[in-house]
């Protein structure tokens, strides 16, 4: 199945986090905390100024990102868990 947010909206699949410390320490499922990393995998159009004018996002399918801690909401498609949002829940894009 194939998902297009509408609007100002980002689809973002989290990144998994590391499973062990820096010092070797295996973390269990239940301590972890979700990562607030992930990659873009669907924009939509983009928002409408108030002449009407579209304004295209900044970020594009691809992309890796940040963003806060309760941002979005999870939604599950075909098994995966995603991410909607929208762009100005996203603090940034990381470069590599």
């Amino acid at each position: 199945m194939k998902f297009r947010p509408l609007h100002d909206r980002v689809v973002v699949k989290r990144v998994e986090s590391e499973q062990k410390t820096a010092g070797g320490i295996i973390i269990p499922d239940t301590a972890k905390e979700k990562p607030q990393e992930g990659e873009v995998v669907a924009v939509g159009t983009g928002a409408r100024d108030e002449s009407g004018k579209l304004i295209a996002l900044d970020v594009k399918a691809g992309d890796r990102v940040l963003f806060g801690k309760w941002s979005g909401t999870e939604v599950k498609i075909d098994g995966v868990e995603y991410l909607i949002m929208k762009e100005s829940d996203i603090m940034g894009v990381l470069n590599a």
